[in-house]
C-alpha cells in the first residue's frame, strides 16, 4: 500500500536550525535561572560539568526510551514491535515500532519525551536550585527539534490517518486507512 503522505527530516537543513535554537535555549534558560534564582553569579565546577555530561547521555537514552513507552500507551502497539538504537551515520539516536499507530497517538508519542526529559528537568531545576538541571532541560528541549517538526507535521493531517515509522531514516509514513504493512517492502 502506497502512503498519501511522507514527512521526513532532512538532517542536513534541520541541523543548522537545531544547533542555533540550543544556543538560544542555554543563553535563555541560563539568564531565566540567574534572573529567578542567583542572580548574578555563574559558575563552573568538575563535578558539574561530570554532572552534565552523565545527565545529558542519560536523558538522551530516556528520551528515546519515552518514545517506545508511548508507542505502547498511546499507540497499543505490542513491546516485541518496538526497536531502539542509534544510527552513527546520522548521528541520531531512535526509538521506532513496525506497527502502525493512529495520528493522535503517534503526536503524543513524539512529544511525551519532551515532557519528560526536558520540561520536567527544568521544572525541577527552578525548584531545587539547580542549574545543571535547568541547563539540562535546554539541551533535551532543543533535542526534541525534529520531534516538533514531525508533530507539527502531524497535525496537518487527520486524527484518524495511519502512521508508520521508518525503521532506518526520520521519516512517518502517512495512510489514509489501516496500512496493510509489508515487512519485506521496506
Amino acid at each position: 500500500m502506497t502512503p498519501t503522505h511522507i514527512i521526513e527530516l532532512k538532517m542536513e537543513e534541520i541541523a543548522p536550525k537545531a544547533l542555533w535554537f540550543n544556543v538560544f535555549l542555554l543563553a535563555a534558560f541560563a539568564a531565566a535561572y540567574h534572573f529567578l534564582n542567583e542572580p548574578l553569579s555563574f559558575y563552573f565546577s568538575l563535578s558539574g560539568i561530570l554532572l552534565f555530561l552523565i545527565g545529558y547521555l542519560l536523558l538522551i537514552v530516556a528520551h528515546e526510551i519515552f518514545h517506545l513507552i508511548g508507542f505502547v500507551v498511546f499507540g497499543k502497539v505490542p513491546v516485541s514491535s518496538l526497536n531502539y538504537g542509534l544510527n552513527l551515520k546520522l548521528g541520531i539516536a531512535y526509538a521506532t515500532t513496525n506497527k502502525p499507530l493512529q495520528n493522535h497517538a503517534m503526536r503524543k508519542a513524539l512529544l511525551l519525551p519532551f515532557w519528560m526529559t526536558a520540561a520536567l528537568p527544568t521544572v525541577i531545576g527552578f525548584w531545587l536550585d539547580s542549574q545543571v538541571l535547568v541547563l539540562l532541560g535546554a539541551m533535551l528541549t532543543a533535542g526534541a527539534f525534529g520531534d516538533f517538526i514531525m508533530y507539527k507535521e502531524l497535525r496537518k493531517e487527520k486524527n484518524a490517518a495511519w502512521i508508520i515509522d521508518d525503521p532506518s531514516l526520520p521519516r512517518l509514513h502517512v495512510y489514509d486507512q489501516y496500512p496493510e504493512h509489508n515487512k519485506s517492502a521496506d
